[in-house]
């Protein structure tokens, strides 16, 4: 049985992913990541503060070497976060909203991963402490595809990663939107694909009807079981470039791909062709 984020939930939140991480707690969608606007974490669930618990993180150097797992009895499930140096203490009551504590940028990240809250959903009986074994979560809102011909121009760059102006999100701000599985007939929209292609060892479709084939920019990159898709065996490029991946997640306020590597090297105003080589 899954765990619904609703849309009020989702809505305070500009960017949502479930399968857009490496660790085995995000399996089968078993947890999302919520992106907070600031510095600060919004907490996505009402209920009382269990535990807190300083956790440690990998090393890397530009993250912190600790993080934090804030436990909250929901009074039907007890609620897992992490990423969030706790403002609360056991036996707290919190509400939606309410402010749960600074969000740290974590070992677990990713160079190219923008800071925020990790959930998952417990059953009262299981072991809350364990990185795997969450309930798999559904969200509450209808995410919008978006057709992408696997072109445009860098708006924004990192170090690490480069975002494009393409695909373009139709209504900023009203409701999420990503970038489609191509997976239906004749090329159809069926769902929005998330996930880090390739570089994650799978990926997700939201709102897939039970399509088998997930594909982007008018090439297969996937095989769906559920809504879980297992990546072919291929690598993206830009420009004929090879680089790490695309991170492919659902927002709220903008779209456009996003091009994640140590080996991205585009600049502000740089056009850009995405292709998927097998």
């Amino acid at each position: 049985m899954a765990v619904t984020v609703p849309r009020e939930v989702l809505h305070r939140y500009y960017r949502f992913s479930l399968y857009n991480s490496p660790f085995d707690a995000h399996g089968g969608g078993c947890a999302i990541d919520l992106y907070p606007e600031g510095q600060r974490a919004p907490s996505p669930v009402a209920g009382e503060v269990v535990d807190t618990k300083q956790v440690r993180a990998p090393p890397k150097p530009y993250a912190a070497e600790s993080d934090y797992l804030i436990l909250i009895d929901t009074g039907e499930y007890v609620a897992r976060l992490l990423h969030v140096k706790p403002s609360v203490e056991p036996g707290e009551p919190v509400a939606v909203g309410d402010d749960l504590g600074e969000l740290v940028r974590a070992g677990f990240f990713a160079p190219w991963v923008p800071n925020h809250v990790h959930l998952g959903f417990r059953a009262p009986d299981a072991n809350p402490y364990r990185a795997a074994g969450s309930l798999p979560i559904s969200v509450g809102v209808s995410v919008e595809p978006l057709a992408w011909d696997g072109t445009g121009t860098v708006v924004e760059a990192g170090e690490t990663w480069a975002r494009l102006d393409s695909p373009e999100h139709p209504t900023p701000g009203e409701r999420f939107a990503g970038i489609a599985n191509e997976g239906g007939d004749g090329g159809a929209a069926a769902g929005v694909l998330d996930g880090g292609l390739p570089h994650y060892d799978g990926g997700g479709v939201l709102g897939g009807d039970g399509t088998e084939r997930s594909a982007l920019a008018g090439s297969r990159v996937g095989t769906v079981d559920g809504r879980t898709v297992a990546w072919d065996d291929v690598t993206v490029c830009a420009n004929g470039d090879p680089v790490t991946g695309l991170a492919l997640f659902c927002s709220r306020d903008d779209a456009g791909a996003k091009l994640v590597g140590e080996s991205v090297e585009l600049a502000v105003g740089d056009d850009v062709t995405v292709t998927i080589d097998r």
